[in-house]
């Protein structure tokens, strides 16, 4: 039975990451140990080859995929950005944590938005419609294989969405520059719009000290703070 291949990679570190800011759409370079830590991972683990690769817009991921695949021409996809964290962005959580607004968009619900950002339910819907169209699009054509390059919260949308094992958004929250291999059956995606998570990337598994240096502080917020149980409307 022919399958299609796709690996969802998280972009390696930013400067934000490491200090604990939401970065969102901010559009940050890669920090100096992002790059060191990521080119490390290539040679020591390796990285799957893929037909084709898709990145979101913003540098963090497009300079992520360079270094992955040097000789690949991502196509830059703006509905894998970040979410838009709104006023937000480029706070970390102690800085905000005094004002109602964050604690009202913690507090969750397909509504709930940062100051003048993107609702929860917002960013779900424009995640999982490219996904969408990604996955049938490589069907459409024949192409057996293909990397997205993207953030941590778009990789957790779209498995929360998608993903078999069905499992809760939180549950999918991936280290800098790792993430997931996913098989997709036409019969079961076109029935059901379901792909199985078969296996990490990189697939080898990290040291205990090697995954401690490649995670960030990015937030970790229970699933009824973000207020996404994995029904989106497409």
């Amino acid at each position: 039975m022919k399958t299609y291949t796709v690996y969802l990679i998280r972009h390696a570190l930013t400067q934000g990451n490491l200090e604990g800011r939401y970065i969102g759409q901010t559009d940050e370079p890669l920090c100096k140990e992002g790059i060191e830590q990521l080119e490390t991972m290539k040679n020591d683990y390796g990285y799957p080859y893929p037909d084709v690769v898709f990145t979101s817009s913003l540098k963090r991921c497009i300079e992520t995929a360079k270094i992955i695949y040097p000789d690949k021409n991502p196509i830059e996809m703006r509905d894998f950005d970040e979410c838009d964290f709104g006023e937000f962005e480029g706070h970390t959580a102690d800085e905000l944590e005094r004002y109602e607004e964050f604690s009202q968009w913690l507090s969750g619900g397909e509504d709930a938005r940062p100051l003048n950002g993107e609702s929860n339910q917002e960013f779900a819907t424009r995640v999982c419609n490219c996904f969408n169209k990604t996955i049938d699009g490589l069907i459409k054509t024949g192409t057996r294989s293909a990397a997205i390059i993207t953030h941590g919260g778009v990789i957790m949308s779209i498995l929360a969405a998608f993903g078999i094992p069905e499992l809760p958004m939180t549950e999918w929250l991936c280290p800098s520059a790792c993430g997931y291999t996913i098989r997709i059956t036409p019969s079961l995606w076109s029935k059901i719009r379901k792909v199985e998570v078969i296996n990490e990337v990189p697939s080898e598994p990290l040291t205990a000290a090697q995954e401690e240096m490649l995670w960030d502080y990015y937030p970790e917020l229970p699933e009824e703070e973000l207020g996404f149980d994995g029904d989106v409307t497409i």
